[in-house]
C-alpha cells in the first residue's frame, strides 16, 4: 500500500505538473495559434466549408474498401472516444476544481483545438501506410517515424507507449467507472442502497461491460466503426435535446452565467475568495485538461481512428477534426456548463464531483428519479462507445511497438482493467488518466511542430486547387 500511495503521489505531484503546467499549457495554446497562423486560420475562415463537407455529407451513403472504414465511421470512432465522461462529468470537474472561469480556458483551447487536431489528421492520412492483414494504420507513431525519418523512431515508440498505457486511464476506466458512478445514482433514486450491495453492483457491471467490450473487440475496427456510428448521433442529439430544454426554463439565469464564466476566467479568487482555494492557475489548468480530455485535440488519438478512413486526401479527412471539436466542446461541453451554471444548483467547490452536478441541474426541470436514469443511460452509451474507441488506440500502438502477436494479449489485459475500472476509487482513475493524457501529449506536439511546413503545404494545395471550392 505504501507503495501504491507513493506512486499516486507522484502521478498527482510533479509528474502532473510537469505534463499539464509545464507542457500541454504552453503546447496546447502557443502551439495552436502558431498552426492557426501557419495555415492561415481555416478553423474561422473556411469553417462553413468545413461545416459543409462534413456534417453536411454523414447522412449521405458511403461505403469502404477492403481495410478501410468510411469516413463518416472514422469521424464516429473518433467522437466515440471523446463525446462521453469528458463533456459531462469532465465539464463538471473543470467548474468545481477550477471555477466557473475554467469554462472560458476550455472554449480558447478548443478554439485552437480545431487546427491542432486537423493537422493532426492530414499528418496521420498522409504517413499512413497497409499493415500486414491489409488494413490502413496511422497516427502519431507513423507519421513521427515517416515524416520525421527513422532517428526519430525512439520518439514515435515513446507516444505509442503512452498512447497504449493512457488507453488504461481516458480510454477505460475513468469511462466505466463514470458509468458505475452514474448507475448507481440512479438505482439510490429509487431505493436505498447498501455498502454491500452497492460492491456487488459495481463488480456487476464490470463484469457485464467487460463481457460487451469483448464481443465488438473480436470483430476489429469495421464492428467498432458500425456501432460508433449508430449510437454517437442518437445519444448526441437527445442530450443535446434535454439540456436546451433546461435552459429554456431557466432562460433568465443563462446571461448571468456567461457573466460568471468572464468574469473569473482572469480573477477567480475575486468572485470565490481564498477560503475555496481556486487560483487563477488552477482555473487555466482545469480548463485546459477538460477541453483536452474531452476533444483530445493535441493527444494525437484521434488522428489514428482517421487514418482508416477512405477518403481523397489528407485535407478531406483533416476537415473532420475541425468538426468535431466544434461538436464535442463548443457545443456539447458549453450546454453542460451553462445547464450546470444557469440552473443555480450548489457545486462543492474544490471537491472532484461524479456525474451528480448534471443530473442535480436536468433534475430541476425533469425530477431526480428521471434525470438520475437519463444520465445513467447516456453516460452509460457515451463511455461505452469510448472504450471501445480507445481500445482501437490501445491495439493500433500496441501493434506498432510489439506487432499483431501483442494485439490479443492487449486486448485481454483491456478487457480485464474495464472491471479493475468499475470497483476502483474515483480520485485513483482519474489521476491516472490526467497523467498519461498529458505525458502522450508531448511526443506528439513534437512531431506536430516539426512537420507543421507539411500541413501547410497540403493544405494551400488543397484550398488553391478550384475543383474543391
Amino acid at each position: 500500500m505504501e507503495i501504491i500511495q507513493s506512486i499516486l503521489a507522484f502521478l498527482e505531484g510533479p509528474l502532473n505538473d510537469f505534463a499539464w503546467m509545464y507542457t500541454f499549457l504552453p503546447c496546447a495554446i502557443l502551439g495552436g495559434l502558431y498552426l492557426t497562423i501557419r495555415n492561415g486560420g481555416i478553423q474561422f475562415t473556411r469553417f462553413g466549408y468545413a461545416m459543409k463537407n462534413t456534417v453536411g455529407k454523414m447522412f449521405s451513403k458511403q461505403e469502404a474498401g477492403e481495410g478501410a472504414v468510411t469516413p463518416v465511421q472514422a469521424v464516429t470512432t473518433a467522437l466515440s472516444a471523446t463525446v462521453g465522461t469528458g463533456n459531462i462529468v469532465g465539464t463538471s470537474q473543470a467548474i468545481a476544481l477550477g471555477g466557473y472561469g475554467a469554462v472560458f480556458w476550455l472554449w480558447l483551447a478548443a478554439l485552437v483545438g480545431m487546427i491542432t487536431k486537423y493537422s493532426e489528421i492530414v499528418l496521420a492520412v498522409k504517413y499512413r501506410e497497409r499493415d500486414a492483414k491489409g488494413d490502413w494504420v496511422g497516427g502519431p507513431m507513423y507519421y513521427i517515424s515517416k515524416g520525421l525519418g527513422k532517428n526519430w523512431k525512439w520518439l514515435a515508440c515513446l507516444f505509442a507507449g503512452f498512447a497504449a498505457l493512457a488507453s488504461f486511464g481516458i480510454g477505460n476506466m475513468s469511462q466505466v467507472n463514470s458509468i458505475t458512478d452514474s448507475v448507481i445514482n440512479a438505482v439510490t433514486s429509487f431505493t436505498a442502497v447498501s455498502p454491500a450491495a452497492e460492491q456487488t453492483l459495481k463488480w456487476s457491471i464490470g463484469i457485464v461491460l467487460a463481457v460487451l467490450v469483448a464481443v465488438i473487440l473480436i470483430g476489429g475496427i469495421k464492428r467498432i466503426g458500425a456501432v460508433t456510428e449508430k449510437l454517437i448521433p442518437f445519444m448526441s442529439i437527445f442530450y443535446i435535446l434535454f439540456t436546451v430544454i433546461v435552459l429554456a426554463a431557466h432562460i433568465t439565469s443563462v446571461p448571468d452565467a456567461f457573466v460568471k464564466i468572464f468574469s473569473t476566467a482572469f480573477t477567480p479568487q475575486a468572485v470565490f475568495g481564498a477560503t475555496t482555494g481556486i487560483v487563477l492557475k488552477q482555473t487555466i489548468i482545469w480548463g485546459l485538461r477538460r477541453s483536452a480530455f474531452s476533444n483530445e485535440a493535441g493527444l494525437g488519438s484521434a488522428a489514428i481512428a482517421h487514418a482508416a478512413a477512405e477518403t481523397k486526401g489528407p485535407v478531406n479527412q483533416g476537415l473532420y477534426g475541425i468538426f468535431e471539436v466544434f461538436m464535442d466542446t463548443i457545443i456539447i461541453c458549453t450546454l453542460t456548463a451553462l445547464t450546470i451554471i444557469a440552473s443555480g444548483v450548489t457545486i462543492e467547490f474544490g471537491v472532484k464531483p461524479g456525474s451528480e452536478l448534471i443530473t442535480a441541474a436536468l433534475a430541476t426541470v425533469f425530477g431526480e428519479k428521471f434525470a438520475s436514469l437519463f444520465i445513467a443511460v447516456a453516460l452509460m452509451l457515451f463511455a461505452f462507445s469510448t472504450v471501445l474507441g480507445w481500445s482501437l488506440y490501445g491495439t493500433r500502438c500496441v501493434q506498432y511497438l510489439f506487432g499483431h502477436k501483442a494485439i490479443r494479449i492487449f486486448q485481454v489485459v483491456f478487457i480485464l482493467v474495464v472491471i479493475v475500472g468499475c470497483v476502483s476509487p474515483l480520485s485513483f482513475v482519474w489521476d491516472v488518466a490526467d497523467t498519461f493524457n498529458g505525458l502522450m501529449a508531448i511526443p506528439n506536439f513534437i512531431g506536430l511542430f516539426a512537420l507543421s511546413g507539411v500541413v501547410a503545404v497540403e493544405t494551400k494545395k488543397f484550398f488553391g486547387d478550384k475543383n474543391n471550392l
